[in-house]
């Protein structure tokens, strides 16, 4: 390999870890670039391009020498898959970084939920002390069934987790693979038989044109009024209007959002004020350890990239994720 390989940066790494890439790799050049200013100075002789997201089709059409983009986050369907495909620019993602604490995300909904919390904090904001009568009720998540809506690696990390709490833990994913604590992975045609057995609907899928209103009327119809739903994956793999008047008209137990369409979530949305609705403003990824999570990744795969080989997260344009 040739020295005077360049990989721009387009995240405000902190000097810990450009260090480390650096000592990882003396060959190569690593450009901060955080300006289109910058960017622009160093996007010809760039070979790979880490985070900032989707580059406009101009700057695109200035990198004649990108090979791969190594997305930052999980989800990347603001990217120009054909022209991506047309290129031949790898892309792959950050998948699974942040998938611990997502996982405890989901789980803190429902604990929030099973203990009453969205009422006790009610009443603490103004100062009431809920009497006996006034108290919400509850229920124990031992026994309780949990369907989860995508086995990737959030899933995976919640089944698990949920399990060690007692919790009867099914998924519908399209690969159907075992997965530790799932009692039983259903195919996507068999959605139907696991919203009828849910107690909880975690919903952990990326936003594809398959998964666009995968959960509309019909399903949210499917699920038992005494139900909830968490949605961690993308506002619009829901029918956001549908769940408003599932919600509404007490179809559904609660739900838990950390997203949704759009975002921010306007000021005159429903959701905001039911009190049956959890909204956590889509902060599930946030993680002191997503850095350091992530450096090894990005370590690993900058290795794999300059060596040949098979990338790590490598996104399938025809799939989307």
């Amino acid at each position: 390999m040739s020295s005077g390989r360049s990989v721009v940066l387009r995240v405000e790494l902190e000097d810990q870890y450009q260090e480390r890439l650096r000592s990882e790799f003396p060959e190569v050049r690593f450009a901060v670039c955080t300006t289109d200013e910058s960017l622009r100075a160093s996007l010809p002789e760039a070979e790979a391009l880490v985070g900032g997201g989707p580059l406009a089709d101009d700057l695109l059409t200035q990198a004649r020498a990108l090979r791969w983009i190594q997305a930052t986050s999980a989800g990347v369907e603001g990217y120009d898959m054909d022209a991506l495909r047309d290129r031949r620019i790898a892309l792959s993602t950050f998948s699974g970084i942040a998938a611990p604490n997502i996982a405890e995300h989901v789980l803190a909904l429902i604990l929030a939920f099973a203990r009453g919390l969205p009422a006790l904090l009610a009443g603490q904001a103004k100062r009431h002390w809920l009497g006996e009568a006034e108290a919400p009720p509850t229920f124990e998540l031992g026994g309780q069934t949990l369907g989860i809506v995508g086995l990737g690696d959030i899933g995976q990390e919640l089944a698990w987790r949920a399990a060690d709490l007692g919790m009867r833990v099914l998924a519908v994913d399209q690969h159907a693979e075992p997965s530790r604590g799932v009692e039983r992975v259903l195919r996507t045609e068999q959605l139907p038989e696991l919203l009828a057995a849910a107690d909880h609907l975690a919903l952990c899928l990326p936003l594809t044109e398959q998964t666009r209103h995968l959960i509309g009327t019909e399903q949210l119809a499917t699920l038992r009024r005494s139900a909830y739903l968490y949605n961690v994956g993308r506002g619009e793999v829901l029918d956001q209007q549908a769940l408003i008047v599932a919600l509404q008209g007490g179809a559904l137990a609660g739900a838990g959002l950390d997203v949704a369409s759009p975002e921010p979530l306007p000021d005159d949305s429903p959701l905001w004020q039911l009190p049956n609705v959890i909204i956590t403003s889509h902060s599930a990824a946030h993680t002191p350890k997503y850095w350091e999570r992530g450096i090894e990744l990005l370590i690993d795969n900058t290795r794999r990239f300059l060596a040949g080989e098979e990338l790590r997260n490598l996104v399938d344009p025809g799939a989307g994720y």
